[in-house]
């Protein structure tokens, strides 16, 4: 197997290849219903601009992954991304016990990464990370092209949940 040492572009999953909007529900109420908001990732449509770029960075990047989903999602996560025909590529995911903010354990891994490969850029909705990203040095290309609620905005920062 020939080692890839082309740059790495780095994608985010929900907002940013993955369309939440049906599963956001379960976060506007009390308590949040984290069970059944991962439980329903595997029916999210995909974003169409997400994808296209993300198929578009494999001419001169390889294509990887980084969620703030739990590790316990990681066959549904494979099997979503398989069937939306995203590249293969490296999948980074939250431990099921890691509750810090996005922004802190994203970047830990960007700069892990970071030692070994060049990253040509991050893709991501979740404004603080991306924040923190380019104030670290990477490129960051911000996902707006889904809607998220103030609901999702908060379980990302305040119970590192996603």
């Amino acid at each position: 197997m020939t080692q890839d040492n082309r740059p790495l572009a780095v994608f985010d999953l929900d907002g940013t290849l993955a369309d939440t909007a049906h599963r956001q529900r379960f976060l506007e109420r009390k308590p949040r219903d984290w069970d059944a908001f991962f439980a329903a990732a595997p029916q999210d449509p995909p974003l169409a601009r997400g994808v296209e770029l993300a198929l578009e960075s494999t001419a001169e990047c390889e294509v990887v992954y980084l969620t703030g989903r739990p590790e316990r999602c990681r066959k549904d996560t494979e099997e979503w991304l398989t069937r939306q025909g995203l590249p293969t590529g490296r999948l980074w995911m939250r431990r099921n016990d890691d509750r810090r903010p996005a922004r802190r354990t994203k970047l830990e891994i960007l700069r892990d990464l970071a030692r070994k490969r060049e990253i040509r850029m991050l893709v991501d909705d979740d404004e603080l990370v991306c924040d923190e990203a380019e104030r670290a040095g990477f490129k960051v290309v911000r996902a707006r092209w889904a809607a998220t609620s103030e609901a999702l905005k908060t379980a990302q920062e305040q119970e590192g949940r996603t």
